[in-house]
């Protein structure tokens, strides 16, 4: 059944999960008439966004991200807070589906009322997240939500772009995952917010305070990305809602702080600017794919670059300038 954008509407601002699925649903469509739709229910809703807190929450594969998730979106419902979970799933390189599928390890956070939980495949989308997490979270946000919580994929030095659209980034760690990804911890702690040891317990409590003494030293040789925030590296166990509360407070106290200095409505500036230039290239190469003889020239230059008739960067280049300077109409 197809709603109209007033039904998508209402039923947001009403907190009606099936509605606020579809709506999602179809913001994600590539669809013409589907991204037609999905602009005017982006417009309409624009003056009822923005008051929710963003965090994004990343970590190698096996740090716990869902259950940190999971418990620490009860620990904010118990706080009275109304809480969205945005979960990227692993997409096929083939056929852009998602590889994990619904996340239903996070069982006991979906029963909860003031919560919801939207899985999507991120399509081979760099940066851990969807091509559509920003519009996503605007629709959650326009539905009341307080709190956003993106869990990102987890796999490399590229998931430090989820920073790019929230107002608090998470890095959890884990004793005993090793160091040997050194490259992708060091983009990380460039752009992190907060730091949580996870699955600390007696048996490992005494590396976790050397670990923690080790990414304290790690961070004092790195410029400061808020002024006056020390980064704050935490111990605990989301499994066992152990150190979920510090975490809590810190979030909240981060984003005070960013608000009392006017960092907050500045980075958000940054982050529709990001969007609006995402945007741009996306539009300007379905225009083009749109056009015949353009689709031609792509084939050509595409052809000499993989067969190394001339450097890919130059063909690339040359195929950009045919179309888009001066006097040439795409």
């Amino acid at each position: 059944m197809k709603f109209s954008t007033e039904e998508l509407i209402e039923g947001i601002q009403s907190g009606n999960k099936r509605l606020i699925a579809k709506a999602i649903t179809l913001v994600e469509s590539k669809k013409a008439e589907h991204r037609i739709q999905a602009e005017e229910l982006l417009k309409r809703i624009m003056p009822l966004t923005g008051k929710s807190v963003r965090v994004g929450v990343t970590g190698v594969p096996g740090a716990g991200k869902s259950t940190f998730i999971e418990n620490f979106g009860r620990l904010a419902i118990a706080h009275g807070k109304k809480v969205a979970v945005l979960a990227i799933d692993p997409s096929s390189s083939i056929n852009k589906g998602s590889i994990l599928g619904d996340k239903t390890r996070m069982e006991e956070l979906a029963k909860e009322e003031n919560a919801f939980i939207r899985p999507s495949p991120s399509s081979g989308f760099l940066g851990g997240v969807a091509n559509t997490t920003f519009e996503t979270m605007m629709i959650c946000e326009a539905a009341g939500y307080d709190y956003i919580l993106i869990e990102t994929v987890g796999v490399g030095q590229s998931e430090v772009l989820v920073a790019d659209i929230t107002d608090v980034f998470l890095f959890l760690k884990i004793i005993g995952g090793g160091d040997e990804l050194q490259g992708i911890k060091r983009g990380i702690m460039e752009m992190v917010d907060l730091i949580f040891i996870n699955k600390v317990d007696q048996d490992n409590l005494q590396k976790a305070k050397n670990t923690r003494l080790e990414l304290k030293r790690a961070l004092d040789f790195i410029p400061p990305k808020e002024k006056g925030w020390k980064i704050p590296v935490l111990l605990g166990s989301a499994l066992h809602n152990e150190g979920l509360e510090a975490i809590y407070d810190s979030v909240a106290e981060f984003i005070d702080l960013k608000k009392k200095s006017g960092r907050f409505n500045e980075v958000r500036t940054h982050q529709a600017e990001k969007r609006f230039e995402y945007w741009v290239q996306e539009y300007i190469l379905a225009l083009m794919k749109k056009n015949n003889s353009v689709e031609e020239a792509y084939a050509t230059h595409k052809k000499n670059a993989s067969e190394m008739v001339s450097n890919p960067s130059t063909e690339a280049k040359l195929f950009v300038e045919k179309f888009l300077t001066k006097g040439n109409n795409i």
